[in-house]
């Protein structure tokens, strides 16, 4: 699906209709968002820039149709997630420590050979388990963003005033191939965050596993299909 330009401007009162109608949806968006921008954005004023994001798809989509949801929402996401990184929302405690964590799991990884635990970080750094299940939330926040960027409209699709369609071609294929590449329950993952618009904790709920775990998983699954846009 490519970038919209509608061919016909929507009526003030077909945008009230349509605002009011995908209302529901801004609310998704938000709640799934929220674990990530609480410590730096209100409720509200989150709304407010999910509600833009909607507007604004709206306006370059033209009336909706099937298909729109799933554009909205990639649009609405899009909108709160540029509005974060304008804000630089990571605490600067949050960025140091996770630089240490970063660096302690390269050094324990070359030692062990394997990927360290819980228990192989905290004798090297001295840190909790809430520090470190804080440090894999933030990780897991850098990776969404990776995945957005991936998978969101702007960076796979664009217009065809800026890519050719050869070049469109070749980006769906090499999408297509990295999906394909992942195994059932790093799809499931994907299609319960993306298409279900789940919450990290609603994931965790219906995988049964913690939240540190699927981030872990999330992370995992944003390096797999980096690597097929980076050959």
């Amino acid at each position: 699906m490519m970038d919209f330009i509608a061919d016909e401007a929507l009526s003030p009162a077909d945008e009230a209709k349509y605002v009011n109608a995908y209302l529901p949806l801004v609310h998704r968006v938000v709640k799934q968002l929220s674990w990530q921008t609480s410590s730096v954005m209100d409720k509200e004023d989150m709304e407010q820039i999910a509600l833009m994001g909607l507007l604004t798809s709206l306006r370059r989509y033209g009336h909706p149709d099937e298909q729109f949801g799933a554009y909205a929402a990639q649009r609405v996401r899009g909108a709160v997630l540029d509005e974060l990184r304008e804000l630089d929302w990571r605490p600067r405690r949050l960025r140091q420590k996770s630089h240490k964590i970063n660096d302690a799991i390269r050094e324990v990884t070359r030692k062990l050979g394997r990927t360290p635990t819980f228990d192989d970080l905290s004798q090297q750094l001295s840190i909790t388990a809430e520090e470190y299940h804080e440090y894999l939330l933030l990780d897991c926040a850098r990776s969404l963003e990776s995945l957005d960027e991936l998978l969101g409209e702007d960076a796979l699709h664009g217009s065809l005033n800026t890519r050719s369609l050869e070049d469109e071609m070749v980006i769906s294929g090499t999408l297509k191939a990295a999906l394909a590449s992942l195994d059932e329950r790093e799809q499931l993952i994907l299609t319960l965050y993306y298409q279900q618009e789940m919450s990290l904790k609603e994931i965790a709920l219906v995988l049964d596993l913690t939240e540190a775990r699927v981030c872990q998983l999330n992370k995992k699954i944003a390096q797999k299909i980096q690597c097929f846009f980076q050959k």
